[in-house]
């Protein structure tokens, strides 16, 4: 497969938003024909719509639907596709199928994408397409992500790292093309809210996809429904959190996620963060220094 030269020594930082925009559809030009994997969130839509720009009919977007994959993330990549006009499939992943992804260890993104990659893999070799790409960028290099170790086993491209496009130049550049997801709300594979160690199943992800289905009918736009066994750990993005804490508010949050098959709510204080399940991960490496430095 042919592969992207990163941008070495230092020259991202050199370059703006436009011409890390206008390198990435230049390399794009230069690959055959291209699988890129769509999610639907800002960074993939984007990746999905430079490839487009670049390659035409060369390009295909494919989306892998799952119990991970929520109804409302199909929507808005029908509605994306549609607006944008973009060659594009879904395609079906059987992550499930796999009792190590089921485990849900704190290396789990692994072998999500590691399905998706052998998946996407096989249909590159099948309908002849050169390379395959992925939305990773600059940013995300900065959290715990270990599905980026099955895209460079799959070699599989990350053209938006690769020129250093960090996640607010993706949104400014995705706004100034007119892209409906350029201020879309992150978002993540339903999994994400389970925490480490607790079994993912397709009745815990049906419970989660219900209650952030609430949030949403509320009026919310970022936020988690962190599930920890029968209780819902709802993080509410910082500017929305005074209206989640009002008395009227609060009830109706705790009634309708009761509702959707929670038995206790509670508000998580700290709010919205993105990857909050991976802070227990750095817990014990605390606990260690100090035992080891005796403070």
């Amino acid at each position: 497969m042919k592969t992207l030269v990163q941008i070495r020594n230092g020259e991202q930082s050199t370059l703006s938003g436009e011409e890390k925009e206008e390198l990435l559809v230049s390399r794009f030009a230069e690959i055959p024909s291209l699988i890129v994997a769509l999610s639907g969130g800002a960074d993939s839509a984007y990746l999905a719509w430079a490839a487009n720009r670049a390659l035409g009919e060369r390009a295909l977007s494919v989306t892998a639907l799952s119990p991970s994959f929520s109804a409302y993330d199909k929507e808005m990549v029908e509605q994306f596709v549609k607006s944008v006009v973009l060659r594009h499939e879904f395609i079906e992943t059987h992550e499930m199928e796999n009792p190590s992804y089921r485990a849900n260890q704190p290396d789990r993104c692994y072998f999500c994408k590691d399905e998706l990659f052998s998946v996407l893999d096989n249909l590159a070799r099948s309908r002849g397409f050169a390379a395959i790409a992925y939305g990773v960028n600059a940013d995300d290099t900065l959290d715990f992500r270990p599905g980026h170790r099955a895209a460079t086993e799959h070699q599989v491209l990350a053209p938006l790292l690769d020129v250093g496009l960090t996640k607010a130049e993706i949104r400014l550049l995705s706004r100034r093309a007119n892209l409906p997801t350029w201020d879309r709300p992150a978002s993540a594979c339903l999994a994400s809210r389970v925490p480490y160690g607790t079994e993912v199943t397709p009745e815990r992800l049906a419970l989660v996809e219900r209650g952030e289905a609430v949030l949403r009918e509320l009026g919310f736009r970022q936020f988690r429904v962190r599930i920890h066994d029968n209780l819902a750990r709802v993080e509410i993005s910082s500017d929305e959190m005074p209206r989640a804490l009002s008395t009227e508010m609060a009830a109706a949050i705790a009634e309708r996620l009761k509702s959707a098959g929670f038995a206790y709510v509670t508000l998580d204080l700290q709010g919205y963060r993105q990857g909050s399940l991976n802070e227990a991960l750095a817990r014990p490496a605390k606990s260690f220094r100090k035992t080891v430095s005796g403070t």
